[in-house]
C-alpha cells in the first residue's frame, strides 16, 4: 500500500510538472508563462520530497519558487507592453527544436540503460553542516564570487527594466 502511495503520488507530481512545463513553452501570455514555471519548480520540489531529499526540496522552493520566479514574474510585469497575450509570439524554429529535444532524449535514455549503476547498502555520508563548512571554507571564493555575480546581475535587471537615461 505505501509503494502505491508513493507511486501515485510521483506520478501526481511528475504530470504537474510537465503540464506545467509545457505550459510555459507554448502560452502565448508570458505572465501566464512565468506562474506556469513556478508551479514546475514546486512540481520538482515535491518529487524531491519523495525521494527523501528534504534540503534539496527546501532549496528548490526557495531559490527557485520563491526568488526566481517572483524575479521573473516581476521583470516580465515591468515590461511594458500594451498587449500581453501577444507578448510571447510563436516560434519559427519549433520543429527544428523538437527534432533536436526528440535526440536529446533518444541519447538520455540510451545512456539510463546503457549504464550500469551499482548497488549498495551503505548509505552516503551527507549533512548540512558538513556542506556548510565546506562552502563556507574551502569553496568561499566561489560562493563569494556566486553572490557577486548573482548581485551584477539583478542590479543589471533593475537598469534594463526601469531604463537607464542616455548620457
Amino acid at each position: 500500500m505505501n509503494d502505491m502511495v508513493f507511486a501515485t503520488a510521483f506520478y501526481i507530481l511528475a504530470g504537474i510538472t510537465i503540464l506545467s512545463a509545457v505550459g510555459v513553452v507554448f502560452l502565448k501570455n508570458i505572465v501566464h508563462s512565468a506562474f506556469l514555471l513556478a508551479l514546475a519548480f514546486f512540481g520538482v520540489a515535491g518529487i524531491y520530497v519523495l525521494l527523501n531529499a528534504e534540503f534539496l526540496a527546501a532549496v528548490q522552493l526557495l531559490v527557485y519558487g520563491g526568488a526566481i520566479a517572483v524575479l521573473i514574474a516581476f521583470g516580465v510585469m515591468l515590461i511594458q507592453r500594451r498587449d500581453m497575450s501577444s507578448s510571447n509570439p510563436d516560434a519559427a524554429w519549433s520543429p527544428l527544436g523538437l527534432g533536436m529535444a526528440v535526440m536529446a532524449m533518444v541519447v538520455f535514455i540510451a545512456a539510463i540503460v546503457l549504464t550500469q549503476f551499482p548497488v549498495t547498502n551503505v548509505a552516503p555520508e551527507f549533512s548540512v553542516e558538513g556542506l556548510a563548512r565546506l562552502l563556507l571554507t574551502d569553496y568561499v571564493v566561489a560562493f563569494e564570487a556566486a553572490a557577486v555575480l548573482l548581485l551584477a546581475a539583478m542590479v543589471g535587471a533593475i537598469i534594463l527594466a526601469k531604463g537607464a537615461k542616455e548620457a
